[in-house]
């Protein structure tokens, strides 16, 4: 090299560099928001809707579950209106059978342990219709 060259390198002021760490941490945070602003318009929009199937038992999820069976197996209108007999019964008896099972799940609680059940339950009902 020239002492030109050399002299030129020398009087240039010198790079800083990012430290690591520090570099690290702001990528991470960077990232972080991105995904937290994706979420929040994913949100927004409604995306999540679809990923979140009504429960079984409500009308909403009965009405689904029958229109998916009615498509999935291509039923007659005579098959369609037995299956909708066939299935009303089934939801009934799949509330009967919760009624009961619950009556005999509070039977065997002290009072104290039922009000938790209680809750419990009311927290599961809360997060099923979300």
């Amino acid at each position: 090299m020239s002492s030109t060259s050399a002299n030129l390198l020398e009087s240039m002021p010198a790079r800083r560099s990012w430290n690591p760490k520090i570099a690290c941490a702001v990528t991470l945070a960077l990232v972080f928001l991105c995904g937290a602003a994706a979420g929040a318009l994913a949100m927004n929009l409604g995306v999540h809707k679809s990923l979140h199937q009504p429960a079984f038992d409500t009308p909403q999820g009965k009405a689904l579950y029958f229109e998916r069976l009615q498509k999935d197996l291509d039923l007659t209108p005579a098959q369609s209106e037995q299956m909708q007999s066939i299935l009303n019964d089934f939801w009934q008896f799949y509330r009967t059978v919760l009624s009961d099972s619950k009556s005999r799940i509070e039977q065997v609680l002290t009072p104290e342990q039922r009000k938790k059940f209680e809750r419990l339950l009311q927290e599961q009902t809360r997060e099923t219709k979300k």
